[in-house]
């Protein structure tokens, strides 16, 4: 829960609430709307006024639209340790999260160069980390150097460049995303 409201009596109903708004805050994204508290409150049936309890901000609708994936890891239990594979599994896993939560993430990237906007709370660099564990077998000071790296071409900043500007569709760009990931690996490789 985000407030002090949400986190005194009733946090159940209060939850419930929450989460209904976030998903018509999603919705209205996904719809190609960028949602007042007002479109919210209206496209989820919640009074105004208990909506800008939630949410007393467009800022703020645009934080709690950010996708809140929870993974450690997008391996899978039995992955396998050469590093390029492993690599090639979380890019892929990362590049389906950027093309399904395209427009959350846009919203968050979007609320991030506000003026004044300050720390997104939901942005910890998990993306980092994932391509981190990836690289894992690689060792904890090569593995973190390159997971930066490839970081930087597979990620929703990238995606909206070669969507907006370059024009590609979305395959197209993660095509591009990927094999610019793929490239950055290899050319460390070389540098071994």
């Amino acid at each position: 829960m985000g407030s002090t409201y949400e986190s005194s009596g009733r946090t159940r109903q209060k939850q419930r609430t929450r989460d209904q708004l976030v998903a018509a805050i999603r919705e209205l994204l996904a719809s190609g709307v960028t949602p007042t508290v007002d479109q919210v409150a209206a496209a989820s049936g919640i009074s105004r006024t208990t909506a800008y309890r939630y949410f007393p901000s467009q800022h703020s609708l645009l934080i709690a639209a950010h996708p809140e994936i929870d993974l450690s890891s997008l391996l899978a239990s039995d992955a396998p340790m050469d590093p390029r594979e492993r690599l090639e599994l979380v890019l892929d896993e990362q590049l389906r999260i950027v093309r399904d939560w395209e427009p959350q993430l846009r919203a968050s990237l979007r609320a991030s160069l506000e003026p004044d906007s300050g720390p997104l709370p939901l942005r910890g660099g998990r993306a980092i980390g994932w391509f981190e564990d990836a690289l894992r077998p690689l060792g904890a000071s090569r593995s973190k150097k390159l997971a930066v790296a490839i970081r930087a071409t597979a990620g929703i900043e990238s995606y909206v460049w070669l969507r907006d500007i370059a024009g590609l569709t979305p395959a197209q760009a993660c095509a591009v995303m990927r094999s610019n990931a793929i490239a950055i690996f290899g050319a460390d490789a070389a540098a071994t």
